[in-house]
C-alpha cells in the first residue's frame, strides 16, 4: 500500500473531542478518524497557511469543479453547479433547513436507529422526531413501507431526516427503497433531506446510490448534504455543500444558510475540500481496504472470542454495529460499566432512537493495533460479567 494506516496521530493533548479523555482510556466512539488526512491534501492546506493572510474567503469554479466531477466519476451522477450551495457542514445544514423549510409543531420523521444529532436539529428547534423503526431480523434491517407510508399520511409530518448511507447501521440504501421513499414522501407532501456524509466510506467494491439520482420525483423533492469531512478526516475545517436540484426549495435553503450565517467558508474550506476531491481517491480507497479489514477483524473475534455478541453485516462506514441483547444489558448500561472497568469508550445504542437500546458503536477508523487493544477490552469486561 502507498500510504501506511498502522501510523494514527497522537491527539491526545490537543483539543481533541474525541481524545479528551483519561490516560487509561481508549475512546472509539464519536465517527471521527485517527488517521492522518491524505498527505495531498495536507500540502495543500499548509500551502494555503504559508500565505499568512486569513481574510475572508468565498468558493470558486476549483470548488464547483471538484464537487461536480467527484460524483459524476465515483457515482455517475451529474450535479450543475447551480445546484451546489456552500455550509459550514453538514449538521448546521440539517438544523438551518429544519428551519427554514418547516414551522415549529409540525413532524420530521426518521428512520431509526439512526444518528442522534438529528434529534437535537428537530427537537432544539421546536419541531417534533416522529420515528420510524426498521425491521431487523437479527441479521440485517430492511424499512417498513407500511408503517412509513402511515406516518407520512399525518398532516403535521413536513420533512423526513434520510441517512444515506444509514449510520449507524451501516446499510446502503437500493435504489428501488430509495425511489420508494421518494414516492411517498412526493405523494404526502415530504421534503426529503438526505445526510450523505458517509457515502465515500463503503466496503470496497459497492458505492452507494445518491438520493437525487434515482429518478425524477426523488430529484425534485430532496436536499442532500454532502462533505469531504467524514471521508478525508477533516471534519474540523467546518466545509460541506448541500446540491438543491430544485430550483424554489435551492433558494429557501440558500436563504436560510445565510440567515443562519453558516454560509461562509473560512480560510481552508474551499482549498481543503478542492484537495480531496481531485488528489485524495488514491489514498481513500486504500483506507476503505484497510477499514474493511478491520471490520473482519471484529467480526471474526466475536464469532470464536465472544459468541454473545453479534457484529451487523455492513456495506458502508467506518463505524460497526453491535447487538448486545444477550448480555442482559442494554447500550447504556454496557457502555458505562465498560468505561469503568476497562476504559474503553464505545457509543451506546440507546442514544440513536428506537431499535438502538440493545446495541453499542464501535468507531473502526483507527490502526489495526487499537482494534485489537479494544477487543481485548471488551473480552475481559463480557467475561466478568
Amino acid at each position: 500500500m502507498a500510504y501506511n494506516f498502522d501510523i494514527i496521530a497522537d491527539r491526545r493533548g490537543t483539543n481533541s473531542m474525541k481524545w479528551n479523555v483519561k490516560k487509561n482510556e481508549l475512546p472509539l466512539w464519536v465517527a471521527d478518524m485517527d488517521f492522518d488526512t491524505a498527505p495531498e491534501i495536507k500540502a495543500a492546506i499548509l500551502e494555503r497557511a504559508e500565505l499568512g493572510a486569513y481574510g475572508y474567503a468565498e468558493t470558486n469554479e476549483a470548488w464547483e469543479n471538484a464537487y461536480c466531477a467527484w460524483w459524476k466519476n465515483r457515482y455517475n451522477f451529474e450535479i450543475k453547479k447551480e445546484w451546489l450551495i456552500f455550509s459550514t457542514g453538514v449538521v448546521p445544514t440539517i438544523s438551518s433547513t429544519v428551519r427554514k423549510i418547516t414551522t415549529p409543531g409540525e413532524n420530521v420523521l426518521l428512520l431509526t436507529p439512526t444518528y442522534n444529532i438529528f434529534y437535537n436539529s428537530i427537537v432544539n428547534n421546536g419541531r417534533n422526531p416522529v420515528e420510524c423503526e426498521l425491521k431487523y431480523n437479527g441479521e440485517k434491517y430492511e424499512i417498513d413501507f407500511s408503517e412509513l407510508e402511515k406516518k407520512l399520511q399525518d398532516k403535521q409530518t413536513s420533512m423526513m431526516i434520510l441517512c444515506n448511507p444509514q449510520n449507524p447501521v451501516g446499510k446502503i440504501w437500493s435504489k428501488e427503497e430509495l425511489a420508494r421513499v421518494g414516492d411517498l414522501c412526493a405523494k404526502n407532501n415530504v421534503v426529503v433531506l438526505s445526510d450523505e456524509i458517509h457515502c465515500d466510506i463503503t466496503e470496497p467494491g459497492k458505492y452507494y446510490v445518491p438520493f437525487a439520482s434515482v429518478n425524477e420525483t426523488c430529484h425534485n423533492n430532496c436536499i442532500m448534504a454532502v462533505a469531504p469531512t467524514k471521508t478525508f478526516n477533516l471534519a474540523g475545517l467546518g466545509t460541506s455543500a448541500v446540491v438543491v436540484p430544485n430550483e424554489n426549495l435551492r433558494h429557501k435553503v440558500w436563504r436560510g444558510l445565510n440567515t443562519d450565517e453558516c454560509g461562509e467558508p473560512n480560510a481552508f474550506a474551499v482549498q481543503g475540500a478542492v484537495s480531496a476531491f481531485t488528489k485524495g481517491e488514491p489514498w481513500l480507497d486504500e483506507l476503505r481496504t484497510y477499514v474493511w479489514e478491520n471490520r473482519r477483524i471484529v467480526e471474526t473475534f466475536l464469532e470464536k472470542e465472544l459468541s454473545c455478541l453479534k457484529a451487523i453485516k455492513s456495506d458502508a462506514t467506518y463505524l460497526i454495529w453491535i447487538d448486545i441483547s444477550r448480555t442482559g444489558m442494554d447500550g447504556e448500561t454496557f457502555t458505562e460499566k465498560l468505561r469503568e472497568k476497562t476504559g474503553l469508550v464505545l457509543s451506546e445504542g440507546n442514544q440513536y432512537g428506537k431499535g438502538g437500546e440493545n446495541f453499542v458503536r464501535i468507531n473502526l477508523a483507527t490502526s489495526h493495533e487499537i482494534v485489537k487493544d479494544a477487543l481485548a477490552r471488551l473480552k475481559s469486561f463480557v467475561k466478568s460479567l
